[in-house]
């Protein structure tokens, strides 16, 4: 099984236990509030979006990752997302050390 697709998984598995803050406006607020750990931002995002996820993590200091496309973001949490965030240290540990 390769990385992304480990990845795909712990992304799910996070989802399941209620550390992940899924969709634009939950995400942004949990990057000004110091809650997102690690950002996962779909590569085929629109340019506004992808601007404004960009500066807010640039501006708080958050990882962001764009490993994955819009479907690819989807499937592994079930529904429709371009942009997610992980709100636990644990979990982004584990997903830095499978995107290395």
């Amino acid at each position: 099984m390769n990385n992304l697709k480990k990845l795909s998984q712990i992304i799910g598995l996070a989802h399941r236990a209620g550390c992940v803050i899924a969709g634009e406006e939950l995400a942004v607020k949990a990057i000004q509030n110091r809650q997102a750990k690690l950002i996962f931002l779909a590569n085929d995002a629109g340019p506004n979006l992808s601007k404004k996820i960009r500066d807010k993590s640039n501006y708080y200091n958050v990882e962001v990752s764009t490993v994955f496309s819009a479907l690819e973001l989807s499937a592994a949490l079930g529904k429709p997302r371009k942009v997610i965030a992980i709100a636990d240290t644990g979990f982004s540990k584990k997903m830095r050390t499978l995107m290395e």
